[in-house]
């Protein structure tokens, strides 16, 4: 069987018709639960080890959050969070994880 692989460029466009108003909270989530299946998916493959990590972190965080703490108007967070490299992972993972949802 072979397994669908999830690029950063389809994680990223996703999140930028989120993002956009083109889908709704619900619509990326659902998306989230339909992709994020890492038995099932290949998730990064060939990305970096720390992009293939951040779009772990983002389809894990968007999969189980609560549609209501969700902000679209932070989509670029998850974006730029993707798109690091391993000396801004860290800053920006906790950038996006502080800053994308609501308390």
């Amino acid at each position: 069987m072979t397994r669908k692989n999830i690029s950063s460029a389809q994680l990223i466009q996703i999140l930028q018709s989120w993002g956009g108003g083109n889908i709704s909270t619900e619509k990326l989530q659902l998306w989230m639960l339909d992709n994020f299946e890492p038995e099932e998916f290949d998730i990064g493959k060939g990305e970096s080890g720390c992009v293939s990590e951040a779009m772990h972190i983002v389809m894990n965080e968007y999969e189980l959050a609560d549609q209501n703490k969700c902000q679209s108007e932070q989509f670029q967070l998850a974006i730029d969070f993707i798109n690091c490299d391993e000396d801004s992972f860290v800053r920006l993972k906790t950038n996006f994880l502080r800053n994308g949802f609501t308390d």
